[in-house]
């Protein structure tokens, strides 16, 4: 993923978040978690898992290391504040408006991929293929923001 982003300034900032999909049925839930850099509006990390803390600790793991460098703004989910480092990470209400542009991309995400939708009759039916139909989809994204910026 990392070929498609634009370089890092000095001190980015990424607003995290999480939405919840299935893969089958919907008691299989699969939360997809994200990093978006304020200023590209590209996706620079991704982690699917459940809602805890080692999925927080993957998506941390995943932001390239260029990135890690400036404020972090999420929701007050506890995962955020037991992975993210104290004095970067911002928890913020949604009201706040500082996650707006990873809230709106997720918006983005459920019109345009049927099977992140909540209720729909599209759905991954393993986690292989939704994780290699969201994966391309950030490729894609991410390209195109790329050539914007």
């Amino acid at each position: 993923m990392e070929r498609t982003l634009a370089r890092a300034a000095k001190e980015e900032v990424l607003e995290l978040d999480e939405l919840w999909s299935f893969v089958h049925r919907r008691v299989n839930k699969r939360w997809i978690w994200l990093a978006l850099c304020r200023r590209t509006r590209q996706v620079v990390a991704y982690a699917i898992g459940n809602r805890g803390e080692a999925t927080c600790r993957l998506l941390w793991e995943r932001v390239p290391k260029a990135y890690r460098h400036g404020l972090l703004y999420s929701d007050f989910w506890e995962s955020y504040q037991k992975v993210l480092p104290e004095g970067q990470h911002q928890p913020v209400d949604k009201s706040s408006g500082q996650t707006n542009h990873v809230e709106r991309w997720n918006c983005t995400l459920r019109q345009r991929l049927g099977r992140f939708v909540r209720k729909t009759l599209s759905f991954s039916k393993s986690e292989e293929m939704h994780e290699i139909c969201l994966a391309l989809f950030l490729h894609d994204y991410n390209r195109l923001c790329l050539k914007t910026t």
